[in-house]
C-alpha cells in the first residue's frame, strides 16, 4: 500500500507541473500588458514602464520566466500581486477558510443528496421515487450554477427572506451558494449511485444473500450499496475538486470572499503571480483528494486491498 501511495504522489507532481505550466503559458499569451495595468498610462514614460518591466522580470524570454517562478514556488514563495504587490499565499490563506466552508458544506449537501436518491431510485425504480431521483440528476447536470444560483437568490432571498442574498458573514449567507454547487453535484451523484446498484442487485451473490434469508434492507443497505460506491467514490473524490474550483463562478454571483473571487479579479487584471498562485496551490488540494479517493478503494472493497498486496 506505501508504494502505490508514492507510485501515486510521483504521478501527481507531474500533473501539478503540468498545471502551472498550461496555466502560465495560457496567462503569458493573453493580451495585454500587465505592466501598463500598474501605471497610469497618460503619466508613464517609455523609461518607466522598461525599469519596471525589468523589475518584475517580465524583460527576459519566457522559459526563465516560468523557471524562476516555479522554482520559488517550490520554495514556498508565490511572489506578490502586480496590481498592490501583497504577497500571494498570505492573500491566498487568508481567503481559503471560506471557499472551504463552501466546498465542505456543498459536498455534504451533494453527497447525502446523491447516495440517498440514488439508492431509493434503484430500490424504487420506475416508481414515484426513481422519477424524483431521476429529475432532480438532470437539474443538476443540466443547470448552470450562475443560474441555479440567481434562481435561490430570487426565491430564498428576495421573495422568502430566509437567507441574505451576498456576502461572507456567518452560516446563513453560505447555505444559497452551498445548495447552489450541491445541486449541481448531487445530480451527477445520483446517475451514478443508480446506475451502480442497478448493475449490483442483479449480481449472484446478492441472490445468494436473498437465499440465505437476510432481509431485503440488510442486503440493500449493506451488502449491495457497498459495492455499488466504488465507482461512485471516484465521482465524489472528482466532484469535490470540481466544487472547489466551481467556487469562482458561485462566490462572484453571491459576492463571497474567497480565492474563487481572488482568481477571478486577478484575471481580469491579468496579475499573473496571483492566478499562479491560486492554480498551484488548487492544483495540491486536487491531487491529495485523488490520492483519498485511491486510499479509500481498500477499505470498502476488500478486493482491491487483497490486489494491492500481491
Amino acid at each position: 500500500m506505501v508504494q502505490t501511495i508514492l507510485t501515486r504522489l510521483a504521478t501527481s507532481l507531474f500533473v501539478i507541473f503540468g498545471a502551472s505550466v498550461l496555466v502560465y503559458c495560457i496567462m503569458y499569451l493573453l493580451p495585454g500588458d500587465p505592466v501598463l495595468l500598474m501605471l497610469d498610462p497618460s503619466s508613464a514614460t517609455p523609461e518607466m514602464i522598461e525599469n519596471l518591466r525589468a523589475q518584475l522580470g517580465l524583460d527576459q524570454p519566457f522559459y526563465i520566466q516560468f523557471a524562476n517562478y516555479f522554482g520559488d514556488m517550490l520554495r514556498g514563495d508565490f511572489g506578490k500581486s502586480m496590481i498592490n504587490s501583497d504577497p500571494v499565499l498570505p492573500k491566498i490563506l487568508e481567503h481559503f477558510p471560506a471557499t472551504l466552508a463552501l466546498t465542505a458544506l456543498s459536498s455534504i449537501i451533494a453527497i447525502t443528496i446523491g447516495i440517498t436518491l440514488g439508492v431509493l431510485s434503484a430500490i424504487h425504480r420506475n416508481g414515484v421515487i426513481d422519477f424524483i431521483a431521476r429529475l432532480v440528476g438532470l437539474f443538476g447536470i443540466s443547470m448552470p450554477t450562475f443560474w441555479t444560483g440567481i434562481l435561490l437568490i430570487l426565491l430564498f432571498s428576495v421573495q422568502l427572506g430566509w437567507f441574505p442574498a451576498m456576502g461572507s458573514d456567518g452560516f446563513g449567507s453560505l447555505v444559497l451558494p452551498a445548495a447552489t454547487l450541491g445541486l449541481v453535484g448531487a445530480g451527477f451523484i445520483v446517475r451514478m449511485v443508480r446506475n451502480s446498484m442497478l448493475e449490483v442487485v442483479n449480481e449472484p451473490f446478492i441472490v445468494a444473500l436473498r437465499a440465505k434469508g437476510l432481509t431485503e434492507r440488510t442486503i440493500m443497505y449493506v451488502h449491495a450499496l457497498r459495492n455499488a460506491l466504488i465507482p461512485a467514490v471516484t465521482v465524489i473524490g472528482m466532484l469535490i475538486g470540481d466544487l472547489l474550483a466551481g467556487t469562482v463562478v458561485v462566490e462572484t454571483v453571491f459576492s463571497r470572499q474567497g480565492i474563487g473571487r481572488i482568481i477571478a479579479d486577478a484575471l481580469m487584471a491579468k496579475d499573473l503571480p496571483v492566478v499562479q498562485g491560486v492554480v498551484f496551490f488548487t492544483a495540491i488540494i486536487y491531487v491529495v483528494l485523488n490520492l483519498l479517493v485511491d486510499i479509500s478503494y481498500a477499505y470498502i472493497d476488500p478486493r482491491v486491498r487483497r490486489a494491492v498486496r500481491t
